[in-house]
This record gives structure tokens, sequence and C-alpha cells, in this order.
């Protein structure tokens, strides 16, 4: 019903207190003329009113119908008025009382009372009911003061301004409280803890809820106590002296971590001893009142407790107070985790554009053209840019260019030549003569950008003195909004950024936030694609550098027509024999003597007899003669030497190696030298060699098999090209295994095992590790096959491998590297002592155990420990052997079909290993 008509059913309870009450049916008429005055004022529609209506009977409806004022308030009452009303309301609780004080102490009045006394333990709301259910009420305001006599329409008033109050607060306080939370939500984003958070949450609570303090428990990492939070000890991991047990029959705060509800204590004097005994954990005895409250997430995990308390106050927290703590809490962790996740999620989405960006760019690094189209496309995704352009820096020439430039047509704007001019139209190249842009690193934003490595933000491009409107000018494009920002690696500048003209307004602090992020990654894709491109470069030179060179070190076709004219012999008398020298072989002769011993071999296994081409089997043995180099003594006499002297041991012993295995054996020991480049592996790494950069460990015998593998590769030269893919692996892998078990390094390794296993009773030729031994030691007793020759051969082989060894040491003196005693000439008189002890340690060790495995080998022994003597007897008669002979010996001519001698010094290391 309308206001008017609710006026009007109360008018005859109106009548009634006017005819009992002639004062205050007097004041009543005279109100009532003061009305009807103040209506015809203010507008016509007061003519309406009824005569009955005064003011003392609106106070009392509205007394009665509090209600309806809420209502009306609600439906017909602007914010603004509201706003109006709330700047006049009573001031508060505490300047009342303050007042009350100052009276008191003037004599004079005191105000009326606006909560319950002390004695009282009831709510407010309680309390304001009793005041207007009766008449007349006197209200104590203290022991020592009088009570007061507050008249029914005073009551009334009372009564009325508070339930306006209520209602105009419900309404205006939700933007005071929304001001405050956001204003709060700002302060809490900027801290980091959880108690932190919270600490902030229950300052603001406090001031909200009118407490003097508060107190904020923590739940520690147990789950069952409590620890007191202060911001002088900000740390959650923090114990208590005395921890807060999270139960009943202790403290407040542990009874209400245990319960989860919230309490308010009216009169801290009365407590409930079984619930709480202990009353507050922090003790005051100004405290009376306080309102504890659990404070949990979202999904109900306890976080702690805070305390809320009034100090030497009669006025205990109220519903209103339990009201606003909840609404707090609850906006402000929903406002704050908002945040949070607002924050989160715009983390998460850069996180995930920088992972597509890497991978795009780290997938595709095939040229740097490609990589800065790349950037520039996901610069703009990244900062709303309409456009983007990057410049590389040019540290030779002091200079910014740019062969790719965005002219607003996605990743398709190669520079258009028209477009790619200098300031006076003079075209420019780059240094792979591309159309580019080029300036000075001086000039324009890009160049100050470049020149200091600072970012530049601006806001209006035209106004700033740096701006160069050259391209602008050719280009017909308009910028406006500028973002400059420098791509480095490892502290330099390598290239410029710029994103023109955001779409959606100026660029702003997080887009230059977010991009300087991307910058790490554009100048790591750029540094990356630099090298790539480098390395791509690099790469096809060696190509071409690859062809010329296996052109000229593969056979000639007229080195294969002149061997063609040679008959291949049907038997080669006692070339099966130990004591069978090769180098007495003539030099042409002996690649056709490796066809002879390798068809021979392959055709122990009927199934071999055409898988191997004549021609090419043929131009294999040309090429790799012609790929060994013209040393003293590791050269192609050397390498024919090797390999027979494994022909005479799969021909004279009793083995079981199979043809496939006998084949790797002979080609590996033909090959195993190749591109030998008469220096020891200890001279490679010493004068840091490339060779030695790429193969840490057994640097020339890597470097033989990468030489075989090479050859076997090159066209026409692959005698293994009918084998299936299993099978070629497998040759590949015993090859690689034999030419390696050449470094003597690896057989003081291997030597000592194989001998365990024979003198065990325990060698078995089905056992791979055992057969891989014997292999590698068959390896390394054919390269030592000139210790066991006739002594005539000994000597002429030992004084080519110390030409091989002085020259190493003569180069080593002009590096400033002092030489070993084998490789020092002048020390040459002490060859036979040497060559005792490498015999010793070595030869006869390594012959010793062949023979003990394969028998037959046995003359191979024999051989060595003759040679052993003549070189002991020269030691002996070392004081007798004048310097000329000494001199002859040094200096005796080496012919090219030279044998090979032993490889390292002994193990006593009184000489250096002759092998690669």
């Amino acid at each position: 019903m309308s206001f008017i008509k609710c006026c009007t059913s109360v008018r005859s309870a109106s009548d009634h207190q006017n005819l009992t009450n002639n004062d205050n049916n007097r004041k009543s008429s005279s109100k009532k003329k003061t009305c009807h005055r103040s209506s015809a004022k203010y507008g016509a529609n007061s003519e309406s009113l009824p005569s009955s209506v005064t003011a003392d009977t609106v106070k009392i409806f509205l007394g009665e119908h509090p209600e309806f004022l809420d209502s009306y308030i609600q439906q017909n009452v602007n914010s603004n008025t509201i706003e109006q009303w709330m700047s006049k309301k009573p001031q508060k609780s505490s300047q009342v009382q303050q007042q009350r004080k100052t009276s008191a102490s003037t004599h004079s009045p005191p105000p009326p009372p606006l909560r319950p006394s002390s004695s009282s333990s009831m709510p407010l709301v309680s309390a304001q009911k009793k005041i207007v259910s009766s008449s007349t009420t006197k209200v104590p305001l203290s022991t020592n003061t009088d009570a007061i006599t507050i008249s029914p329409s005073e009551l009334f008033s009372q009564k009325i301004s508070s339930t306006t109050t209520k209602s105009m607060s419900k309404l205006a306080e939700l933007t005071d409280q929304r001001r405050l939370l956001h204003e709060l939500t700002d302060e809490v984003n900027q801290n980091v803890t959880k108690a932190q958070i919270l600490f902030e949450l229950c300052k603001s609570i406090a001031s909200t809820v009118s407490a003097d303090g508060f107190n904020l428990y923590l739940v520690d990492e147990s789950g069952i106590s409590l620890r007191l939070f202060t911001p002088e000890n900000d740390d959650e991991q923090a114990a208590c002296f005395v921890p807060i047990p999270i139960s009943m029959g202790h403290c407040i705060a542990g009874y209400v971590a245990w319960a989860k509800e919230t309490i308010r204590i009216n009169n801290i004097a009365m407590l409930d001893m079984t619930k709480y005994p202990d009353g507050l954990y922090i003790k005051d005895d100004k405290v009376t009142t306080v309102m504890a409250h659990p404070i949990a997430n979202a999904s109900g995990t306890l976080l702690g407790v805070v305390e809320f308390y009034r100090i030497d106050s009669t006025i205990p927290f109220s519903d209103e107070d339990v009201e606003e703590l909840l609404k707090c809490v609850n906006e402000l962790f929903t406002q704050t985790y908002y945040e949070l996740y607002h924050s989160m999620t715009r983390e998460r989405r850069l996180n995930d554009f920088l992972l597509a960006v890497t991978k795009s760019i780290f997938q595709e690094l095939v040229s740097m053209d490609t990589v800065m189209l790349k950037i520039m496309s996901y610069a703009k995704k990244l900062v709303n840019a309409d456009r983007a352009s990057l410049f590389m820096v040019d540290s030779r020439t002091k200079e910014l260019y740019a062969r790719i430039f965005d002219i607003g047509r996605e990743e398709h704007d190669i520079l258009d030549s028209a477009a790619m001019s200098d300031k006076d139209g003079q075209k420019c190249s780059s240094n792979d003569e591309r159309a580019c842009i080029r300036f000075p690193m001086d000039k324009g934003i890009a160049g100050y950008v470049a020149t200091t490595g600072k970012t530049l933000n601006i806001i209006d491009a035209y106004s700033d003195n740096r701006f160069n409107r050259d391209i602008d000018q050719k280009t017909g494009y308009k910028t406006k909004t500028l973002l400059c920002m420098p791509i480095m690696i490892q502290g330099n500048v390598i290239g410029v950024v710029q994103m023109i003209n955001k779409k959606n307004g100026h660029f702003t602090k997080s887009d230059e936030e977010s991009f300087e992020t991307f910058a790490v990654y554009c100048g790591l894709a750029l540094h990356h694609a630099s090298l790539y491109d480098r390395i791509r470069r690099s790469e096809q030179k060696c190509k071409v550098a690859l062809e010329v060179l296996s052109y000229h070190a593969s056979c000639t076709d007229e080195e294969y027509e002149r061997m063609k004219t040679y008959t291949l012999p049907d038997n080669i008398p006692n070339i099966e024999r130990f004591e069978y020298s090769p180098w007495d072989v003539v030099n042409d002769m002996k690649p056709l003597y490796v066809v002879y011993m390798f068809l021979d071999l392959a055709n122990m296994d009927p199934l071999n007899a055409n898988r191997f081409d004549s021609e090419c089997l043929m131009r294999f043995i040309l090429t790799v003669r012609k790929n060994y180099r013209n040393v003293p003594y590791h050269n192609w006499s050397h390498a024919f030497s090797v390999a027979h002297a494994i022909y005479t041991v799969i021909k004279q012993t009793k083995h079981q190696f199979s043809p496939h295995d006998c084949i790797a054996l002979f080609v590996a020991c033909l090959c195993h030298d190749l591109d030998h480049r008469g220096k020891t592996n200890a001279f490679m790494v010493k004068s840091a060699s490339t060779l030695a950069s790429i193969y840490t460990t057994s640097t020339m015998e890597r470097h033989h098999f990468n030489q075989t593998v090479t050859i076997l590769q090159t066209e026409s030269h692959n005698i293994f090209k009918h084998f299936s893919s299993k099978e070629y692996r497998q040759m590949l892998d015993e090859i690689r295994h034999c030419i390696l078990a050449t470094d003597l390094a690896l057989f003081f390794e291997n030597r000592p095992k194989l001998e365990r296993i024979v003198n065990n009773n325990e060698f078995d030729w089905n056992n791979k590790e055992h057969f891989r031994r014997l292999q590698s030691l068959s390896m390394t007793s054919a390269d030592l096959c000139a210790m066991y020759k006739p002594w005539h051969i000994q000597q002429n082989i030992v004084s080519v491998i110390m030409d091989e060894f002085w020259e190493e040491g003569d180069e080593e003196k002009r590096k400033g590297i002092q030489p070993q005693s084998l490789m020092d000439r002048s020390l040459a008189h002490e060859l036979p002592k040497n060559q005792v002890n490498f015999m010793k340690s070595i030869c006869i060790p390594c012959y010793s155990l062949i023979a003990r495995v394969l028998p037959e080998a046995m003359p191979m022994l024999s051989g060595a420990k003759s040679n052993l003597q003549q070189w002991q007897d020269l030691a002996g008669e070392k004081q007798q052997v004048t310097h000329t002979n000494l001199a002859a010996l040094s200096s005796g001519s080496s012919t090219d079909d030279t044998s090979d001698s032993s490889r390292t010094p002994p193990a006593n290391n009184t000489c250096q290993p002759a092998s690669s």
C-alpha cells in the first residue's frame, strides 16, 4: 500500500493519543500546521494529505513498521541522496562515548546510548526492542552516571533513525566496502606470502568491525597445531615457543580451529572452562570482548584463526559484525583469487605463446630469412601491432640492414627492389647480394636503440626528433606509435625489432615486459640461425672440396687400364710363408698381389664366387694405394706388408675365422694406416692438430677408419655392394674394430685379459668377447710383422722407422717441445737398447700369446726371439761400435718399399710408440 494509505490507517490511534494527552495534542496540532505549511510550499500534491497525519503519527507508524521504510527507501531513493544522508549521519560510537565523557565532566546531559551496557550480554537488536516496548526507560550509562529519561517520541526517533541508518547502510556501505576491498586487494597482491595476505585481510576487517586489535594464528606444517604470526617474524615455517594444539580444552584459538566455527565472547571474565579455559593465547587483562573466526580456503582447508578484541569496552561484537566479517572474508578471497587467477592465466598464455614461438622458430632453422619472418609475425601477434620490422646489426660496417620488411602481407614480405633504396635512392646490397635497407647505426629510432641497447616506447612518432620519416615517405605508410626493442645475445645487440601502430591504442608497459621476454628467444633464434647459416655454407663448401678431393684421390682410368694389362697369376710361390718378404715385390705389382690374396680368401666360401666385382675391387685397391702419403714408414708398402702378414696367419693356422671374418681382417690391415701423416698420436695431441680436436682417443686410427668408409662410399669403389644391409653393417663393424686395435695403447689393455682367459683354458671361439680379443691380438701381430722377419730385413725396416721418428722429434724441437729419447736424433746411439726393451715388452709377449691360441703361428715367435738376440748383442757391444757406424745406421737410405716396425715404446716408457 502507498505511504498515504499507511499513514491514514493509523489515524484512529493518533486521535486517541491526542485526546488523552493535552500537551502532546497541542504539540501535534502545532506540528501539523507546520506540516501543512511545508506541504503547500513544496508542492500541490501536499494538499491531498489527510489533515490528521502529523509528524508524531508518521514516527509511530514507521517505528512499528520498519520493514516498510526499508522497502520504500530501496525503491524510491537514489544512491546520491543516500550518500548525502550518510554524510550527515550521527558520529560513530567511539566519538559519542567521548562526547559522553566530556558531558559528564561538565555536568551536561549525556547523549542517548547507542549500545547496551556491559551488564547486558544481549545483542544490540534485542536491546533496541526492549527500549521500544517501554514507554519510559532508564538506560544506565555507567556505574557513576544517573539514568536518563527518554520520551516515547524520542524513542521513536531513535528507532526510526536506527532503522533508516541500517537501510541506508545496506545500500550505501557497499560502495565503501568495495572501495576498501579494491584497495586491500591491490595491497595484498603486492605481498607474496600466504601469511602476509591473511594479515592484511585481518587488518582491514579489524577496522571494519571497530576492533581495537587482532591476533592471527596460522596452521603449521603438521596440521595439528597453530603458531602466532607477527609482521616482525614473517616466517611461515617458524615454530611457536609453545605450540597451540588444535583441540578443545585449551585456548580460544585452538578451539575455533578445532570446531571451525565463529565464537563471540561478550565478557572475557566468563569463559566456558570445558571449551577454552586458557582464554586468549596472548594474555591481556584489558581485553573485555572477543570474536574469533576460522580462516579456510575455497576447498575448506583450514589456514588459520583470527581473534578480534576490544579493550575496556562494554560493547560486545554483534551479529552485524559477524556478517561484516564473513562478507569481507568471502569477497576479499574472491577478488584476490580472481586477480591471482587472472595474473596466472595471463602468464600461462604468454608461456604457451613463447613455447609455440620456440618450437616454430627452432624447428625450422633453414635460413635467416625464415627466422626473421617468423619473429616479425609472432611479434605482431604478441603486442597486437599492425606491422613489424627487424633490422640486423652489421658490426663490420656499423650499420643496420633489413632484407625482410613487413608491408602488411603477412609472412610473404620479401623486400621489393623498388622499396629497397636508401636515403639517396641508391640500392644497397648485403653480404649475400640481396636487396636490403641499410642505414647507419646512429640514425633513427632503430639506430638509437641499437647503439644504446635501451627500449623506446613512443606514443607519437612524428613528435620524436629521432624518428626517421624516410621509410614512411617511400612506402606511404603513416607511423603513429612505436615500440622498439633491442635483441641481444651475450650482452651484445645483434638486432632491433620495431612494432608499429598498436591496433587498440598505444603500447603499454605490459607490452614492453612481454616482448622483453620474447626478445630473449628472438636473440637465441637469430644467433642459432646465423650459426646454422654459416654451418650450412661451410657444409656446402666441404661437399665441393670433398668432390674435388675424391676425384683427385681416386684412381684414374689410366691407372685402372694399365693394371688390367697385367695377368693375375695362378700361384705366387712362398707367399703363404711367414719368412716371405713383401718388401721385395715391386710397387706396380703390389695391387695385383693384393687382388690375388683377397680373392684367395674370398673363395674360401663358394657363395662369394660372384659377390665381388673385379673392376670394383681393382679400383678400390688402387684408390687405397693412392691415399697413402709418401712418408718414410707408414706408407703403401707398410700397408701391403701388414695385409700379407694377416694373410699368412689365416692360411697357415688352424683358426675358426669365417670367410667374412677373414675378409674383414684383410681389408682392415690393408686400410689400417690410410692417410697417415708420419706422426704419432701423442704428437697430434701435443701440437693441437685438427684431427686431435675431432677424435679425442685413438686419433689416427679413427681417422684411418673414416678414410676407409669414404673410399667405400665413393662411386664404383664399394667392394661390398652385393652384400645385404645387415652383412654390410657387420662387415664395417668388424673392420672398425680391427683398425682401432692397431693402437698399441689398447694392446696393453687387451693382452692381459686374453692371457688370463688362455691360462684358465677358457678360450672359446664362440664367445664373442674371446673372439674379439683374438682379432685384436692378430691385428697387432700383423702390424708388427717386421719384428719376426729375417735379420737383414729387420735392420732395414728399423732404419726407416727411425727416419720417421727423428723427423717427428726435429719438428717437436722446432715447436719448442722436448721430444722423447726415441725421437731425439742426438740419442741415436741408444737405438739397440731401445729395441731390446721394445721387443721384450711388446713383441715377444704378443707373439707368445698368439702362438698359444694358434700354435701354427710359432714361426712369428721364433723370428722375434732371433731378432731380439741380435739387438741384445748390439746393445752389449755398443762400447765397441764406432760413431761412424751409428751415423751410417741413422742416415741409411730408405726405399719406397720399407717394412713395418713396432709402433710404440716399451712398457717402461724408454721408447715412444711408432704407431699412429
